[in-house]
């Protein structure tokens, strides 16, 4: 089971360190339509996690109070909702395609600013890996551990292209190369740690899991709607990014279907 563990938690991690290492093939400036494509992939794949991997669950779990199911659900979501944007004031941050810091206004490096906003879109989702397996743990049929190797290896592809954004833009800035790369994979590190503890705390997480189902959801809509749909849609040809998004969200109900 610990093996179990390692592997599910770590599997996004990956999916963030070979997106990164695309800068160490990269030789030239980073295209804004790939960018624009690969967000708009990302979201598709959250949008769609967050659907069948969370929020179906959590109703599922809370089905038992009748036509009040969807409390704790609800309840969740809005948590959920409200922790990111406290984090989102809390910690300072700069989104791709922006000159204006949002959170306190620190005296940080652009790059370190960078890396802080894909790391702060990866804490929901940890979370929701740590959550869905922890659900799988107490083995009641609503959450699985497949369901809990579906949506870590649907973070993990909607990761690839997030380990992309944050390097190779610093590459196009002029940062070497490795350091770059480094910078990439260290923005993925929150993820695996968020998941290990949400497991660790599987005797308090079972329980409650309908909110906290609800909860990853609501955290990975707010990264969504906040960050990645206006980073895919800035510019010309926003049209791409919302193909993409599509193209995501259909994988991701594919591979629920298929390996859920």
């Amino acid at each position: 089971m610990v093996g179990e563990a390692i592997r599910v938690i770590f599997i996004p991690f990956l999916g963030t360190a070979l997106g990164a290492a695309g800068v160490l093939f990269m030789k030239k400036d980073f295209n804004a339509f790939l960018q624009r494509a690969l967000t708009g992939l990302a979201a598709g794949v959250m949008v769609a996690a967050s659907i069948w991997s969370l929020l179906i669950p959590a109703m599922e779990q809370s089905a038992g109070m009748g036509r009040w199911a969807f409390v704790p659900v609800v309840a969740g979501f809005w948590l959920g909702i409200l922790f990111l944007l406290f984090l989102d004031r809390m910690i300072p941050h700069l989104h791709q395609n922006s000159d204006e810091p949002e959170g306190p206004k620190v005296p940080l490096k652009r790059t370190t600013m960078l890396m802080l906003a894909v790391a702060l879109h990866n804490v929901p989702e940890g979370l929701a890996v740590g959550v869905v397996f922890a659900g799988g743990l107490a083995g009641d049929g609503t959450v699985t551990l497949a369901k809990a190797l579906v949506l870590s290896i649907g973070i993990a592809l909607q990761n690839f292209p997030e380990g992309a954004i944050i390097s190779m833009p610093l590459r196009a800035e002029g940062m070497k190369k490795s350091y770059a790369f480094l910078y990439g994979v260290l923005s993925g590190i929150v993820e695996p740690v968020a998941a290990l503890l949400a497991i660790l705390l599987a005797g308090l997480v079972v329980p409650a899991l309908p909110y906290l189902l609800g909860f990853a959801a609501g955290a990975m809509f707010y990264v969504v709607v906040e960050g990645l749909i206006p980073e895919m849609s800035v510019g010309r040809h926003s049209n791409l990014g919302t193909l993409f998004f599509a193209f995501g969200f259909t994988v991701m109900l594919a591979l629920d279907v298929v390996l859920g």
